[in-house]
């Protein structure tokens, strides 16, 4: 039920923020935080990730990105349902990413578009701007990667005694 919440607590921020960013400024706007370092954008991602495909043919804008989200949302419902004997970290990072595929997925359905809006960089070098979904989904990718690194005991290896 914890997760439940955390992952409604996400979608939510996720949606409230793209929609604050949308409604007060203008398209391709960007106001800087810390300068040299970090600004607030206003970009549609027609794409995936770091704006690959997106000038792509409409076909795929319009229903094959759309339909793979859908997969790999699916996908991920699939994963956490089998994963809920396992640790809580797990859980964790599969919540993450699952809010996150959400919040971008219902953007993409709604509008055709993501709106990012995270522009992180130094000097000219930018980092692709993002929302706050992909940030979830890359928190969650980190977690689940950390996890697969934890040492898994070996079942042929017999416990030491004390």
């Amino acid at each position: 039920m914890l997760y439940a919440l955390l992952a409604a607590f996400l979608i939510a921020l996720d949606r409230v923020t793209k929609l604050a960013v949308s409604a007060k400024m203008p398209l391709y706007d960007s106001r800087p935080i810390i300068d040299s370092f970090f600004n607030l954008v206003h970009t549609r991602n027609t794409g995936i990730a770091f704006s690959m495909f997106s000038d792509a043919q409409p076909f795929v804008k319009e229903y094959i990105i759309p339909a793979f989200s859908t997969v790999a949302l699916l996908f991920i419902i699939y994963i956490f349902w089998k994963a809920e004997s396992t640790g809580p970290r797990t859980v964790l990072g599969l919540t993450l990413i699952l809010s996150g595929a959400a919040g971008n997925l219902y953007d993409r359905f709604a509008y055709g578009y993501v709106v990012d809006f995270l522009d992180f960089y130094v000097g000219s070098y930018h980092w692709p701007a993002f929302n706050v979904a992909d940030s979830c989904i890359t928190i969650g990718a980190g977690l689940l990667l950390l996890e697969s690194f934890r040492a898994q005991p070996n079942p042929e290896q017999e416990p030491e005694s004390a």
